[in-house]
């Protein structure tokens, strides 16, 4: 079980990737919106992310790290209810998302924190970022590769080359947690390809994630990822896989507009 409600409380029990949490939290904040056409009085989350908890925060709820406590944000925000929404969604079309009823429900219980928010205008500036001139390169591959089947780094190549005749001035963001992905973008494309060198983490391709590889430096590069997926939504482009990440990507984004999304190839 993922979670429960019981009343006027929702309780999630899920303990998994951050934007697996995120999904399932999402998913039973809609069930209960859907049944009660109300928000939740309390959303009990303090076993969610504790694969990100350092030993200074263990026994805490650190969602308030990530993003903002939901009874801080406007209340006034219009439901609406009989929203067509469940977890599974990560593996479908993005276009088919229901981004209009669901935006009121990211506004209140996912905006990013001031701590997140600060961590994105840092790295905004620090790689002086231009949305309207980037295309995201998004591969989540790893322990991923279990679960969908992934496309090779090649099939990219298509949609780049026609991106490139549109905007030839175009930025290429490569974003994933396989380094093997990396290398073969930084290299084919060494003149227009970047990467946050600093803030991500990457393994070579394993059946792992850097989640566990990495534990130590969960909570620190948490607030990174979450900072970029939301730099990652402002991009003029991105291509990309299926999946939690991926799909989160679109949330904070609101359409699928100019979204390459490779599903099951």
């Amino acid at each position: 079980m993922f979670g429960y409600i019981q009343n006027d409380k929702i309780v999630i029990k899920h303990n998994f990737g951050f934007f697996s949490n995120c999904n399932v939290t999402l998913h039973y904040i809609v069930q209960y919106i859907n049944s009660h056409h109300n928000y939740p009085r309390i959303l009990d989350t303090k076993n969610v992310f504790n694969w990100y908890k350092n030993e200074e925060n263990k026994n805490n709820d650190i969602t308030t790290v990530y993003f903002q406590h939901y009874n801080t944000v406007n209340t006034t925000i219009p439901l609406k209810p009989n929203i067509s929404y469940n977890h599974n969604l990560q593996y479908v079309n993005y276009k088919y998302l229901p981004f209009k009823k669901l935006q009121p429900i990211l506004q209140k219980y996912f905006s990013p924190s001031k701590n997140i928010q600060i961590i994105f205008n840092n790295i905004k500036k620090k790689y002086n970022l231009n949305f309207t001139n980037i295309c995201v390169l998004f591969y989540r591959g790893n322990d991923k590769n279990s679960e969908i089947h992934k496309c090779s780094y090649n099939c990219y190549d298509e949609h780049i080359k026609s991106i490139i005749k549109k905007n030839k001035n175009i930025k290429l963001l490569v974003q994933s947690d396989e380094t093997g992905f990396i290398n073969y973008m930084t290299k084919k494309y060494p003149n227009r390809s970047f990467y946050f060198k600093d803030e991500i983490r990457h393994i070579d391709k394993c059946d792992s994630t850097v989640d566990k590889v990495m534990k130590e430096k969960n909570f620190e590069f948490s607030q990174y990822y979450l900072a970029i997926t939301l730099i990652m939504s402002k991009c003029k482009y991105i291509i990309c896989g299926t999946g939690n990440c991926s799909m989160w990507i679109a949330l904070y984004k609101g359409n699928a507009d100019n979204i390459f999304q490779n599903i099951q190839n």
